[in-house]
This record gives structure tokens, sequence and C-alpha cells, in this order.
């Protein structure tokens, strides 16, 4: 994750330095020199061959990323502005990154965690001043994916999180805010997702090849252009909610549990864009034009990956034009 990181740093032009904090013997350390330079080159590389970086960009980009022993005397960190820890999920390992970043760290430095499981408050106590301390999680491939989550302790200053977030904007990335939380908000999705994948497979209810075809061009589709909550409300939270229930009976009742606030909804009258209001407020929305643009980004998608449906297409529309 790390190495991701200081790609998406570097590739922006802001320069990055890895720093290692494990006790390596001299040839170990040239060796991980080289295996995270070849790394790092081969995902430039792969960006130059799609047309998304000028070759000549590359060796600069490299240039920009330093990386460095802990112990080494060239190892300073009074300079930087963010500091990401990346190392294992351990939490003695944890405890001794951050302590020694607190030790060399300038005062006013964004300090984060890139932890996808533990508490930001569990491990804000391991950081001088836990105000400028947060959780960023970034999804891999780091230096591809849009979205960091960024997760919020009861410490944190509203000055941390902002600072954060406009330096994470200025990379192209997508932040999202969340409370202090185990998984944060992706890894608490996917696993629900990936471990009822594995259900269908373990209970024989379709092989895995056509489970990820449907999670490829069923689910995921949609979920690229609408989020779940926006597709509650498309679909009308009354329709998920006796859709959970039917579930909740005939699969499992614990895992198809309908949370009270789809049935507080339902009840309310909060059913989504039929009614004007769901999870979302559509009172004050041109909902006809939301639709169509929503629509319009569907449609492209589709139709990028080659699934569009047997008589449309951008040819037909022509000749419909042109007869």
């Amino acid at each position: 994750m790390g190495r991701g990181i200081a790609q998406s740093y570097a590739v922006a032009g802001v320069p990055a330095c890895l720093v290692d904090l494990k006790d390596r013997s001299e040839d170990d350390q040239k060796k991980l020199r080289r295996a995270v330079k070849e790394e790092i080159g081969k995902d430039l590389a792969f960006a130059s061959d799609v047309g998304l970086l000028h070759t000549d960009r590359i060796e600069k980009t490299l240039n920009n990323i330093r990386i460095t022993r802990a112990t080494e005397k060239s190892c300073n960190l009074s300079d930087a502005n963010f500091i990401f820890e990346a190392v294992p999920e351990i939490i003695d390992v944890k405890k001794a990154a951050f302590e020694w970043i607190s030790q060399h760290a300038s005062a006013d430095a964004v300090v984060a965690s890139a932890t996808s499981t533990l508490n930001v408050d569990e491990l804000a106590k391991f950081v001088t001043d836990p105000s400028r301390f947060l959780n960023a999680h970034w999804l891999n491939p780091a230096h591809l994916m849009p979205l960091v989550e960024l997760g919020v302790g009861t410490l944190t200053s509203e000055e941390t999180f902002g600072r954060m977030k406009a330096s994470l904007v200025a990379l192209g990335k997508v932040p999202v805010r969340c409370a202090a939380s185990p998984g944060l908000i992706v890894g608490r999705i996917q696993a629900l997702a990936m471990n009822e994948a594995a259900r269908l497979v373990e209970e024989g209810v379709a092989n895995a090849e056509d489970v990820d075809t449907a999670v490829r061009v069923g689910f995921g589709l949609r979920f690229a252009v609408l989020g779940l909550l926006e597709f509650i409300d498309w679909g009308g939270n009354d329709i998920l909610y006796y859709g959970s229930q039917h579930l909740s009976r005939t699969v499992d009742p614990e895992r198809y549990k309908v949370p009270d606030i789809v049935e507080s909804n339902m009840k309310a009258g909060r059913n989504g864009l039929r009614e004007g209001v769901g999870f979302y407020d559509y009172g004050d929305m041109n909902v006809d034009g939301y639709y169509h643009e929503r629509m319009t980004s569907f449609v492209n998608l589709i139709e990028h990956l080659g699934l569009l449906p047997a008589g449309l297409g951008r040819a037909n529309e022509d000749e419909k034009t042109s007869g």
C-alpha cells in the first residue's frame, strides 16, 4: 500500500519518501529498493502503454520517490507535511511505527494510518498530539483507485481532516468521511458481498464463473453509476423491506434482517424517487434531468464494455437519423 501511495504523489509531481522500518541486512535492503523501483516502474510503464503517461515522465516520477531506512541520516521527516503509516496490521508493529513517527515528524505534520481493520481511536493513543491523526484507507491498486476513506477519530481535529482532504483532492482522489468503525465503509459492504458470493457456490446455487459473471455484468454495473442508497431510492424502500423479509424467512433470518432505518423510512412514506424523498430528498431537484444524467452514464458504460442489447447502438441511431 505504501508504494501505491508514494506513486500517487510522485506522478502528480510531489516528492515522496518510502521509509523502511524493518531491520534488514545491506543486501536485503538493496533487494528491497530494486523490487520497489521495479514494481513502480512496471506500473508507470503500463500507464504509458495505455496512453495515460508520457514516456518521458516515467524517469521523472521514479526520481520523485526516495527509499530510505529509518536508521539512515538522510531519513528526515521534519519536512514532511503528510505521513502515511502502512505497516502490517499487527498492533505492536503499528505502535512501534507511530512512536518512531512521533519522535521524528514535525509537530504540525498530519499523520495517517492506512489500516483497513484497526480502529483509529485505538491507534491515536500511540501518536503525539492525536488531534493531527486520522485513518486514510486507500483501496488497491492505490495508484489508480480514486476512493480514499477518511476515518475520523474522536480526537481528530477538523483542520487535520481538511488538510488531508485537500491533499487527496489535489491528487485527483475522491475522499469520503466516516466515523471510527471497523472496516470503515467499503470493507463492511465488501465483506458481506464476498461472503454471500462464496455461500452461493458453497450451497450449489451457481458455480464460481456464473456468480462472478452476475456480479460483473449485473450487480457491479449498476453500482458504478448509482450508490447503494441511491439505488434503494430508485427501487423503493418498501421493495427492499418486503424482499428482505422474504429472504429472511427463506434463507437466513439474521443475514437478511431489515435495518430499522429501512422500515422506518417505509412507514414514514420515505420510499424514494416516486414519493420525492427517501435516503435523499428530491423535492428541489429536476428529477427528469437527474434521471437522464444517470441513465446516460449507465448507457455509456455498458456501450464501452460492449454489453448493449441487440438492436441498440450509435450506428442504429445514425441510420434512423439519415433514413
